[in-house]
């Protein structure tokens, strides 16, 4: 009896042992899937996904921006602490649940030369890079700033003595000391704000910078498919994406204070990148190959910086710049609800991989 259960053992070890080869073969094909594909269905759901998407960017973009109008949304009230927290924490799942993954599994996909992409972890490495290259990019941008500021802010304050010693007879001694030290305080106190808010300018155009990328490589991969059963849930998976990622940015720029134009540029720029990038995939359908060696490294190396990017501008420029500010450190609902917000953020925005 135990003779011929060790022999159906041995039998069904071996059955299944010849089946593992045919398993990976299919896992590992990098021929295009024939799924139901539907070209005209497919168009129909490119064209709602270009306009939902264009309209859900705009209006989380513009949202932030509002605060001219909305007291409640200006950057210096609890709410936009709130909306901002969430916002990071929607950027943050971005790079860590969405981007980061897909750079990897294009970077290791069985369609490209084992050596040397199955032998280290690219991702990683151009992830971490991106990262670092932004973090030179935020210091010196600030420093470089900060050093002509003080330089024309020294010459400005030389020139003000000359004039003041001109006419040092005519003012009173107690009163000339007085208003030295005063201009003095508004002089540091306007270095100050002035470096702060290059701050904010650098942080705004860095992060549309990593999210223009990664948008656009959405974008495209999704006006290149023909199967209706893949674009229509990534048409609603891509609207909330662009709507939260959209408020991120858009609280980044308001605290920036551009001028009307440039803020009407970023705006556009940002709610135009994916549609453009779906116009550009329906262009190329018919000869572009999501599965060729070219476009699987080009997009996994651009997924990965993109990703570096918003993990960084996430943890650094935006949840450390916001949890450290005094506004919020002496305010404990405050930092309690930014706190809630920054895990809701995060969690709905990786719910969004399972549709995406």
């Amino acid at each position: 009896m135990i003779n011929r259960k060790q022999a159906q053992l041995f039998t069904f070890l071996c059955w299944f042992l010849t089946l593992i080869p045919s398993l990976v073969r299919g896992d590992c094909t990098c021929e295009p899937e024939d799924e139901d594909r539907d070209k005209s269905r497919a168009l129909r759901y490119k064209m709602v996904a270009i306009a939902s998407i264009l309209v859900a960017g705009a209006i989380g973009v513009c949202f932030p921006l509002l605060g001219k109008t909305f007291k409640a949304l200006r950057p210096d009230k609890n709410l936009f602490f709130i909306i901002k927290a969430f916002a990071a924490g929607v950027i943050l799942s971005t790079g860590f649940i969405h981007v980061l993954p897909d750079a990897t599994d294009n970077l290791t996909s069985p369609c490209l030369n084992e050596n040397p992409w199955g032998k280290f972890p690219f991702a990683g490495l151009v992830a971490m890079t991106a990262a670092i290259g932004t973090l030179m990019v935020d210091v010196f941008a600030t420093s470089h700033y900060t050093k002509s500021h003080l330089h024309k802010t020294q010459q400005s304050n030389g020139s003000d003595e000359e004039k003041t010693g001109e006419n040092e007879n005519d003012i009173p001694v107690h009163s000339h000391a007085t208003h030295g030290h005063a201009h003095g305080s508004v002089s540091m106190l306007q270095s100050s704000d002035s470096a702060q808010l290059l701050r904010h300018r650098v942080v705004s155009q860095v992060l549309e910078l990593g999210i223009v990328v990664h948008s656009v490589i959405i974008g495209i991969s999704l006006g290149a498919s023909e199967s209706p059963k893949t674009i229509r849930p990534l048409v609603a998976a891509l609207t909330f994406h662009q709507f939260f990622e959209g408020m991120g940015l858009g609280g980044c720029i308001s605290q920036a204070q551009f001028k009307c134009r440039a803020v009407t540029i970023m705006a556009l720029f940002f709610s135009l990148t994916t549609p453009v990038g779906i116009a550009i995939g329906i262009a190329i359908t018919n000869t572009y190959d999501e599965s060729s060696p070219t476009a699987l490294i080009v997009e996994g190396l651009l997924n990965a910086a993109s990703a570096g990017i918003l993990i960084y501008m996430a943890l650094v420029d935006l949840l450390a710049a916001d949890f450290m500010n005094p506004k919020l450190q002496n305010n404990g609902l405050l930092q309690a609800g930014a706190s809630v917000s920054l895990l809701l953020g995060a969690a709905l925005m990786s719910l969004l991989a399972i549709w995406a």
